[in-house]
């Protein structure tokens, strides 16, 4: 493993790009640097089709950059196998998408579960930590509930618990507040800003500038190109 020892940074991008091979050939990420440190809140936003999940799926080890290097907590990730990319990204990411991705058939304490069942965490401990995680989302009082007897942001709080149970050192969140109403959004938000404040680096894709302007500072992509501010609103 190839690790450096420069600072703090869990996301470093040293002109990372992604391109798919034609004809033509796509630029879906064009060359960009992008460093996010230990305990930010970053938000990325930009239209459809402009390159933002793709730069989450590069930052969270699904999709592998056709140029350039990325340093996941100092980490360079190009010189990992796959297997031991699969190992890193359950070691150190958490996702929280749109869609819940809950199983309707298993409780909410189970669908958090089943986050440590392929980390060969045993039994009694899993219960244990998915129990604590759920209670640290306020949702204790539902660890028996179905997804189908829950509410669009419960069902999206235990998303965030099952992301949050393998302690991981990021949060990527793709359109969280996508299918949850004003309030619940709000709600949601709420949360994710009391995990900020409890040291927690998130990063938050959304076509939403009101859920935009609960960063610390907001990345815009277009047409696959990244516009780094660098501007930090101080927001938490």
């Amino acid at each position: 493993m190839t690790t450096t020892t420069e600072d703090s940074a869990v996301i470093e991008f040293r002109g990372v790009g992604l391109r798919y091979p034609g004809p033509p050939a796509v630029d879906a990420l064009r060359p960009c640097d992008l460093r996010i440190a230990d305990g930010e809140f970053v938000t990325v936003v930009g239209p459809s089709g402009s390159g933002k999940s793709t730069l989450l799926n590069i930052a969270g080890l699904l999709d592998v950059p056709t140029q350039g290097q990325y340093l996941l907590n100092g980490i360079d990730t190009a010189a990992l196998s796959a297997s031991r990319l699969a190992a890193l990204r359950g070691e150190r990411i958490g996702f929280v998408f749109q869609a819940f991705h809950l199983l309707p058939h298993r409780s909410a304490l189970e669908n958090v579960e089943l986050a440590l069942v392929y980390r060969a965490v045993p039994r009694r401990e899993r219960r244990a930590r998915a129990t604590a995680v759920l209670e640290r989302v306020g949702l204790a009082h539902r660890a028996t509930a179905l997804p189908t007897q829950m509410s669009g942001g419960e069902r999206q709080r235990v998303a965030v618990a099952r992301a949050l149970v393998g302690e991981p050192s990021l949060l990527l969140c793709d359109e969280p507040t996508g299918n949850l109403d004003s309030a619940t959004s709000a709600s949601l938000l709420d949360l994710l800003d009391a995990l900020h404040r409890d040291g927690m680096t998130i990063v938050v894709i959304t076509h939403d500038r009101q859920v935009a302007e609960h960063g610390q500072r907001t990345v815009t992509i277009r047409d696959g190109v990244l516009h780094d501010s660098g501007h930090r609103s101080g927001a938490v």
